[in-house]
């Protein structure tokens, strides 16, 4: 697939350290110059429906699974790859050095009628709703959460945003 960007969140990682892995699949539904996203009350910001890739699953069973947790979207087609977008931390664990994780964009196609969320808990602290967006009010949102200094960015955000940002130019 191809590699969109890669992002450092933090200059004084020791990339030769002992380094954790994650990765996970994030779907882009368009509908016209709309996309269903997923909307966090406590962040204010949207993000691609999607999550981790668990043992034994192909990031297509795991998109469909986390489309479906986190929307309640049913996936009707995966229609192509997007990209991927991989960004480098320093671990929360104590016994790595770096966190690398992965992230691939599929864009998919799902039926119009959503059902029920089934959330972890984190997700239901941080008020994860699905709703259809215009991508030039996501973009414009996320990008005033990124210039704001008056609250935390979630470390998606960026991410989330520079995606939605080809998706513009790419696919609309």
């Amino acid at each position: 697939m191809k590699l969109l960007k890669e992002l450092v969140r933090k200059e004084d990682i020791n990339f030769e350290g002992k380094t954790i892995n994650r990765e996970a699949v994030r779907g882009i539904i368009l509908n016209g110059r709309k996309l269903l996203m997923i909307y966090s009350s406590k962040n204010c910001d949207y993000k691609f429906p999607g999550g981790g890739v668990e043992l034994g699953e192909t990031y297509e069973e795991t998109l469909v699974r986390e489309i479906k947790e986190e929307s309640g979207a049913t996936v009707t087609k995966i229609l192509k790859e997007f990209g991927k977008v991989l960004e480098c931390d320093k671990p929360i664990e104590q016994e790595f050095e770096v966190f690398k994780m992965t992230s691939y964009y599929y864009v998919c196609r799902v039926d119009t009628l959503l059902g029920e969320q089934s959330l972890d808990q984190y997700e239901k602290d941080l008020g994860f709703k699905p709703i259809w967006v215009n991508i030039d009010d996501a973009i414009t949102n996320n990008k005033s959460i990124m210039d704001s200094s008056q609250r935390e960015i979630p470390r998606w955000t960026p991410r989330e945003t520079y995606v939605l940002e080809l998706i513009k130019e790419e696919l609309l």
